[in-house]
């Protein structure tokens, strides 16, 4: 049932949520979270996330009622002037929707490795910008990575800015809150999954020798300082992209392309059966912490 109101400014008790949008942590102590713009809010809709509200100007409340009646949702549609909206939001929006979902419960580690397809998750060290863990989660989507290990010291996948940069990728990732990145890391290699750190160094090896047959885990860390050295003494392999002379790192997003993307190209190739040994040649060091190649 879909109940819609008309409130004329931005005082309502019903849009408090909306009101404080920028407050993403008191947001996720109440468990929910602000999706901004049409395509995230339409993939909102779309989804199995629990859906509070919807706020809409006047131009644009028809059809959104309709596409909430359709999907069979319980929801309040409120209807608000543009200005109310972008007094809210801090800037203009032209594609003047927002909406309030709830933040899912957290999966275990087992229910990651108990997901459809081969292994392929994401684990976040020290990623403390929502836009770059939003950003990983939109390419870890892309390229067929299922599951998300965030560390302590990353950012919450539902905070807003994560919510945004993902693009709404994130209401189909499973994910996991760590209590101790290293402990779970641990119980992932206890359960034959190889634990990949994105890290440069003279033992990496080079991303595109990785043995993608295996179930991966990639290890992302923050741009500053890396990967923490408690979190790589736990990685088996160590794994860096080859750059130009005189460029050491690029950013987290785009480092996160490169691994997911290629990880998918020799998983395909070892499919279609044409992978040869670059593809399988990472090994794991026999002293302990991060392998090199063999």
């Amino acid at each position: 049932m879909v109940t819609r109101r008309e409130l004329p400014d931005g005082e309502a008790p019903e849009l408090i949520p909306y009101r404080t949008m920028k407050a993403q942590h008191s947001h996720l102590g109440g468990g929910v979270f602000v999706a901004e713009g049409d395509k995230l809010v339409h993939r909102l809709i779309d989804s199995s996330l629990g859906l509070r509200s919807v706020l809409a100007p006047a131009d644009r409340v028809d059809a959104l009622e309709a596409r909430l009646r359709a999907t069979c949702r319980t929801v309040d549609l409120f209807v608000a002037p543009r200005s109310v909206l972008e007094g809210f939001t801090g800037f203009p929006i032209y594609q003047g929707i927002l909406a309030l979902g709830e933040v899912p419960r957290p999966d275990s580690l087992q229910d990651l490795l108990a997901g459809p397809g081969p292994v392929l998750l994401s684990a976040m060290d020290g990623l403390t910008s929502g836009e770059n863990v939003g950003a990983v989660i939109r390419n870890a989507s892309a390229f067929g990575a299922r599951g998300l290990i965030i560390g302590p010291t990353s950012a919450h996948p539902y905070l807003r800015r994560s919510v945004r940069s993902s693009m709404g990728t994130v209401f189909h990732q499973p994910y996991v809150l760590a209590a101790s990145l290293p402990e779970s890391l641990r119980e992932l290699r206890a359960a034959g999954v190889m634990v990949v750190a994105a890290h440069p160094g003279a033992s990496a090896c080079s991303v595109h020798r990785l043995p993608a047959h295996r179930p991966l885990c990639v290890v992302l860390g923050a741009e500053g300082e890396g990967i923490s050295p408690e979190v790589l003494d736990v990685c088996e392999v160590s794994a860096s992209i080859a750059m130009e002379s005189g460029v050491d790192s690029i950013n987290v997003a785009a480092a996160s392309v490169v691994f997911f993307s290629e990880i998918r190209r020799l998983r395909a190739e070892a499919s279609a059966g044409t992978i040869g040994k670059a593809g399988a040649d990472c090994r794991v060091s026999t002293h302990g912490g991060v392998g090199s190649v063999g």
